[in-house]
């Protein structure tokens, strides 16, 4: 029952990181991405306009934050100096980086950007202005393949997700609202995980709880982003779920198509052929398989059926510290890697460590109809990690 990124992993992720700022002649690595800079130290932050920059050199690591973040960080055990500004627009964020990198005996870096990205209305000097500049994006790269660790920390996610996605339909009946259907089986399943994980569990939330699960009604569904309709929940409507949990920043993805009440001819229609179009992306998974493969596969079936003109997105997306991750179970994703430079022949191709989220949709003008499974992609076939009832029958609610 990990719940926790181990030590080891970010020893083995930053000794990654070193060889290739090596390989590219550059004195240090830098990343302004929150995301990059949480899997390379595990310091995780919420990115505003207050920039956070992290440098990496063959025997340091040293990071660049706003006043309110230092004592987050300081007691980080992989980062060895914290540089810090007090705020912006009040302090200087790449100035005060570009300390750093001067204190480490840094001229040139490889980064993820030249500068902070300009979010939260955030307008600052170019990196480049400083210290002398080459663009790369390893830890997005490193981040497709997951280690061991990481797929069983997907696992455990999946685990509380499929506990409040069991709430999640106990809960619901005739005359209740889907926003306190939703926060209450996402507080009884976080209250569950917390108890179960004591201790063990790493706080990732401000308010929020660890689990969660919710659902979409009627008409919303009919939209692959719906959103939560305001009236209470009706006999006969068509839900499309959502369940998740967070295990030390990993997460996994749960979704059904469900009916409150026997769904009539034309809806058990549409969930049969959403079903069987699961089931034919699921079948074509292999490490080694073009990731477009997967896609067309599906894309056949649509079409052989006659509802491609229904479709509204691709089969699925890789899953892990990001709910969207490359790559994509997308048509063009062999054309996409071609034309991107720097990319390679496997890059097409689903390896071992890939965890992807499977979705193929159909929607009608009344109604969508979606399953999502989150698989693992292993050294001679796919390992599921979510396992909720996929069936017609088990995603039928009826009044007891």
């Amino acid at each position: 029952m990990p719940t926790r990124v181990p030590d080891s992993e970010f020893q083995d992720r930053l000794a990654a990181v070193r060889d290739r700022i090596d390989d590219a002649g550059a004195d240090a690595g830098v990343w302004f991405g929150a995301t990059s800079i949480e899997y390379l130290t595990g310091f995780d932050h919420i990115q505003t306009e207050r920039p956070v920059v992290l440098a990496v050199t063959d025997d340091r690591v040293a990071v660049t934050v706003p006043r309110l973040e230092v004592e987050r960080v300081e007691t980080n055990p992989r980062i060895d100096a914290v540089h810090h500004y007090f705020d912006y627009p009040g302090g200087d964020p790449v100035e005060t980086a570009a300390g750093m990198l001067s204190e480490l005996g840094v001229e040139s870096v490889a980064a993820d950007a030249d500068g902070a990205p300009g979010v939260m209305g955030y307008e600052g000097p170019k990196l480049s202005s400083f210290v002398e500049v080459e663009s790369q994006n390893w830890v997005s790269r490193m981040r497709w393949a997951k280690s061991d660790a990481e797929v069983e920390l997907v696992r455990e996610s999946a685990r509380w997700g499929n506990l409040a996605h069991r709430y999640l339909a106990d809960f619901t009946e005739v005359g209740e609202h889907p926003a306190t259907v939703s926060q209450r089986a996402s507080l009884e399943a976080s209250r569950a995980m917390l108890d179960a994980l004591g201790d063990e569990y790493v706080p990732r939330t401000r308010g929020d709880g660890p689990a969660m699960a919710g659902f979409i009604t009627g008409e919303q569904t009919a939209l692959p982003h719906g959103h939560t309709a305001n009236r209470r929940l009706q006999e006969g409507d068509v839900l499309v779920t959502g369940a998740s949990a967070d295990v030390d920043g990993y997460r996994s993805e749960l979704e059904r198509t469900m009916f409150l009440g026997e769904p009539d001819d034309e809806q058990a229609h549409y969930f049969e052929l959403m079903l069987e179009a699961q089931t034919v992306a699921i079948d074509a998974l292999g490490p080694g398989v073009e990731l477009s493969y997967v896609d067309e596969q599906v894309w056949d079936f649509f079409e052989e059926q006659g509802v491609a003109d229904l479709a509204r997105h691709h089969v699925g997306h890789n899953i892990g510290l990001g709910a969207h991750e490359p790559p994509y179970i997308d048509r063009g994703w062999t054309t996409h890697c071609a034309e991107q430079d720097g990319r390679e022949d496997r890059d097409a191709e689903m390896e071992p460590g890939h965890i992807y989220t499977i979705e193929p949709g159909i929607y009608t003008d009344e109604y969508g109809y979606r399953h999502s499974d989150t698989i693992a992609i292993t050294e001679d076939g796919v390992d599921w990690l979510t396992y909720f009832p996929r069936d017609l029958e088990s995603n039928t609610i009826r009044a007891e």
